[in-house]
Formats: C-alpha cells, structure tokens, sequence
C-alpha cells in the first residue's frame, strides 16, 4: 500500500496537518516488533495495551501511529491520529482502502476447510488476475482489515477468509469488504458450545450473505441441506457443489493415496483434477474453488493446472517426515470431530509397510456435548489398520474410555494435557522409519509441540 497520512487523516474523518501531507505510509502494523520502515503503528488494547509500544515502534520504523483519546501521556516526535477506538479505526482504514483499490472480493466461511478453500481460490483466480489472500489464518476481527491492507494496488481480486464464534460477528465482519462472491464450505459443529445446534450455526453462517452485492454469488455445499432450505429464501444467484445429484458441480470417481486425491466433475467429464491433498473430503473444498472460478470465467483446463500445485497453509492436513524418516500427518491447527472423522478415514486408507500411530488432542469448544462427541470418535477408529492411539487432553478421555473394548490392553494411552513429553518418549520409543502417525486437535492442546519434537 501506499498512502500519504493527510489521506489516512480524512479517511478517519480527522484533520490534517501541514505536515502530513509529506509523510507516506508504505504498510500497517499492530506488533512493535515486526514492522518495515513507514509503517502506521496501530495501538491495540488488548491483553497487552499496544499504546505502551508506539516509543518501540517508532524505533522499529513506525513514522505514525493512531492514539485513542482515552489515553493519557501522549508520545512526543512521532505524529499521532487520535481516534476514539484504534479497533474500529483500523477496521476504517481497511475499508477506505478496499474502496480506493477496488478489487472484486472472495469472502469463505465455513465450519471446516475454509483455509484450504482459501488458498485453492486464490491458486485458481491467480491463472488469470493480480490476487491477494489472506495470510495463514488472519480471519477475525484485526485479521480482515490487515487482510485488506495488505494488498497490493495492482489487485484485482482480494480472496478473503471469514471466521466467527457467536453471533453477528461475521455480520460486522463480511460489511468491512462486502463481497462479489461468498462461500459456505460446510456446517459443522465447530462452536457447538455456543451455538448449541448445527440449525443455529448455519444460520450463523448465512450472515456472510448480509453484506453481498446485490449482483453477487453465493457458492455452498449442495449436500447440505441446512444450507440449500436456507439459501433458496435468497434472491441472490447460487451455485452448488458436492457429490450430490442435484449440484451444479459434482465430483465422481475420486480416488485418494497417501500423497494426493484425484477426481472428475460430472460437468467436466474430459478434465482429471489433482489436489496435493490426502483425503477425499477436500474435494468439496476444490469442488468450491472450481465454482468460484467458473464465475470469473477461468478455463477448466487451468484449473486443472492449478490445484496440482496449489499453495497450502501449514500446519493443515500435510505429509511431514519425523528425525528418523517417519511419515507424520500434522494437522495441528484445530479440530471438531467431523474434521477429525475424515482425517482419521483418510489416514487410515493411507498405504504403509508399518505400522499406524494416532495421536489426537481434545477437541475444544464443544460444551456440554464435548464427552459424547469425544467418545463417538471411537466408531470412526479401526483397530485393524491403527496399532495403537495416543490421546492428550482431559475430554480425550471419554475416547480413551470408549476404546477399551475394541483395542487390545496396553494399545490405548492417555495423557493430561501437560504431560506431552512424556506422549513424545513414549510414541519415540516405538516409532520407526516405516511407520505413519496422524496429529490432530484443537490449538488450545498445542500438538505442535509434539510435532516440533518428532521433527
């Protein structure tokens, strides 16, 4: 971005100075300690007060900074823009900007794979536009204006990720980049804790309708049937994915190895897509992206090229190696138990010479249903192709509990939460450089640490 303060001034609705009319703003940054020279320092109040570091920003580079009113002992030798809320000012600025580039907008939502959509989105547009994505998982509140403000004036489309855990915040969130088009990938039980019912997410979910132009798409999984009772009481135009007769794009003959899933779609017949991708849920992810990029009119054929090498976020469902040659299946960023269950299916049909090894976290955010959704996992655990299940977490123990009767003794191990060294030497010690383990669960349980360790 490049913006000179007097403009960043009026955006918010602020004076200007003389002065700022010579002062340019290259980037914004919240974090004092990784900033580029010209950058707007954006004080945050949060567990720590970001106004306690615009000094350390400004030694970092910041030439700027916004100050909540509020606050007292006003910094000197840096120029300040007072606001009354730095949030809702940053959340201002990111409008302002989508306005000036004025790029078509992607949002994605959903209750599992709405990163993997993200970059498979981004992957598919980029054959033929300028795209900007969001970065990792940079998709709340502070996340989607930085998403919005880090994109370069040359985009032509901004593919940006949406999360929520109560109501009304995707509303507020979706009305900061209104958008072209919105995607639903699926509905499930993320959040249940809150929500209490999947009826109740999904309406949730449909906020990311509320801010879509009036000449916009929405794209959602046509296997849903929360979703489509839902989207047919919309005017705006839809397209459907799935593996459903009744979709606009179907997926058929997938196939799925330890390394990548192949498919066809019904509407394609002639076309074989690849994903790098273990797991035949992600084609509905793919399925998404093929939609979104049939709107903008991408030729099927790249499309086929870009999702064999499409750009993944870490840390979801990818092949990683152990210090002694081990096949590790890390998905350690999060996890609810339909994300659970088909990574478990698909690591399961994974072809080894050794032996198989699940390690699972707790699944959190679940609620009261949190012990029964734990131990329900045990139908999804095949004693015949994994030899023995690690488990961290104290609602993992429900699991534990419900696997005695299907797992010979000593082959079911629990941990509390602050026990994963002891996890580690135990896997260690009987893992070899044939053998494949499986990581999955919430953030809160950190299995990646466990992962850093086998690494």
């Amino acid at each position: 971005m490049k913006m000179q303060l007097s403009e960043v001034a009026r955006a918010l609705g602020i004076e200007s100075e003389d002065q700022y009319d010579q002062i340019t703003i290259t980037s914004v940054s919240f974090d004092s300690r990784s900033l580029e020279q010209g950058a707007l320092f954006v004080p945050l109040i949060a567990s720590n007060d970001g106004h306690e570091f615009v000094e350390a920003a400004k030694q970092n580079g910041a030439c700027a900074a916004l100050w909540q009113k509020d606050h007292e002992n006003r910094p000197q030798g840096i120029p300040l823009l007072i606001v009354d809320d730095t949030l809702e000012a940053l959340q201002k600025i990111g409008k302002y900007y989508l306005q000036k580039i004025n790029p078509k907008v992607v949002a994605i939502t959903g209750s599992n794979g709405k990163t993997t959509t993200k970059d498979m989105i981004a992957a598919v547009l980029s054959t033929q536009f300028n795209v900007a994505k969001t970065r990792d998982n940079f998709n709340n509140h502070i996340g989607v204006p930085m998403t919005v403000l880090s994109m370069e004036p040359n985009t032509e489309i901004l593919v940006v990720e949406i999360g929520m855990d109560h109501f009304g915040e995707l509303d507020h969130l979706v009305h900061l980049v209104d958008p072209d088009v919105a995607v639903i990938t699926m509905i499930g039980e993320a959040h249940i804790e809150f929500f209490k019912t999947r009826d109740r997410i999904a309406d949730a979910k449909m906020e990311i309708t509320h801010a879509l132009k009036e000449d916009g798409v929405l794209v959602y999984n046509g296997d849903e049937p929360l979703l489509i009772e839902r989207a047919e009481k919309l005017d705006f135009e839809t397209k459907t994915f799935g593996t459903g007769a009744n979709v606009d794009l179907q997926a058929q003959n997938i196939v799925s190895d330890a390394e990548k899933t192949s498919f066809r779609v019904k509407q394609w017949p002639e076309l074989n897509f690849t994903i790098p991708m273990i797991g035949a849920y992600n084609v509905k992810n793919a399925l998404a992206a093929l939609c979104v990029g049939s709107e903008f009119q991408i030729d099927p054929r790249s499309m086929v090229k870009a999702l064999e090498h499409f750009d993944l976020t870490r840390n979801r469902t990818e092949w990683v190696k152990a210090s002694n040659g081990a096949d590790v299946l890390s998905d350690v960023y999060n996890s609810n138990p339909t994300a659970c269950a088909e990574v478990l299916t698909a690591f399961q049909n994974a072809e080894t010479t050794g032996r198989r090894y699940a390690v699972l976290g707790d699944m959190l955010e679940l609620g009261e249903q949190g012990p029964k959704m734990h131990a329900g996992l045990a139908d999804k655990i095949d004693p015949k192709k994994v030899d023995e299940v690690f488990l961290c977490g104290p609602l993992m123990k429900n699991l534990a509990e419900a696997l005695t009767d299907k797992f010979d003794q000593g082959k079911i191990h629990h941990y509390a939460t602050g026990e994963k060294e002891q996890l580690v030497s135990d896997l260690k010690e009987r893992l070899r450089s044939e053998d494949m383990v499986m990581l999955k669960g919430s953030h809160g349980i950190h299995l990646e640490d466990v992962l850093a360790e086998l690494r």
